[in-house]
């Protein structure tokens, strides 16, 4: 049997820089919006004809920061980052082939110079590797009775409030970022911690776009301390 090569149809542009802070699953941030222009010869605007038509797509991708290579089993965080699951029982990023699939939802196809795709909820490092694109159709990919194993529903949610010095950096970057608030609340609300951290002092950052966040958790409340820009990359 012949090896499988891919090329990408284009790369990602997301807010995210680094893989902390990143939603764990998609559509779980709304405000964190992606653009993926394709690469020729996928930019012809034929190869999007109806693709309007659709709320929501599938992304194949490539986990293309991932290291250390595959493992076949993994400690997936919504169990504490100490019980183990099989790989394939998982969306671990350390997977055989290191190819990942996220539901986002399509916010506009712009056609007037090549392809420009828009989505929402996206939970991709910036620059990922796109591989293909697919509709979501729901009379047949949404099964309402499945079972979930141990992901029975969404992560428990933390309370985000931002100190007056942050408050103030926020409102100074909102006017490049428009959405940059709801997009820190939806990304602190899920818990970005490792599932081993319980250290109360500790101060915690993120990057998005160019900006680094610095935040620390006090019981169940996020608090942001700081949004500070980062130095060109």
């Amino acid at each position: 049997m012949s090896d499988v090569t891919f090329s990408p149809i284009g790369y990602l542009a997301t807010p995210f820089r680094d893989r902390f802070g990143i939603p764990r699953q998609p559509r779980l941030a709304p405000h964190a919006r992606g653009e993926l222009r394709l690469l020729r010869p996928y930019d012809r605007v034929e190869a999007v004809r109806g693709l309007e038509e659709f709320s929501h797509v599938w992304l194949s991708f490539v986990f293309h920061r991932t290291s250390g290579g595959w493992s076949p089993t993994v400690r997936p965080p919504r169990l504490g980052g100490n019980q183990r699951v099989g790989v394939f029982a998982s969306r671990s990023p350390f997977r055989p082939n290191s190819l990942g699939l996220s539901l986002v939802e399509l916010l506009a196809v712009d056609t007037r110079a090549g392809v420009l795709l828009t989505f929402g909820g996206v939970d991709l490092l910036d620059g990922t590797p796109v591989l293909d694109i697919k509709p979501y159709i729901p009379f047949v990919e949404s099964e309402p009775a499945a079972r979930a194993g141990f992901v029975a529903g969404p992560p428990p949610q933390l309370a985000v409030d931002f100190s007056s010095s942050a408050g103030l950096q926020l409102s100074r970057h909102e006017c490049r970022w428009p959405d940059l608030e709801a997009l820190i609340r939806e990304v602190l609300g899920q818990d970005p911690r490792p599932a081993y951290a319980n250290d109360p002092l500790r101060r915690y950052g993120f990057r998005l776009h160019d900006l680094e966040i610095k935040w620390r958790c006090v019981g169940a409340t996020a608090i942001v301390d700081e949004i500070a820009t980062t130095a060109a990359d």
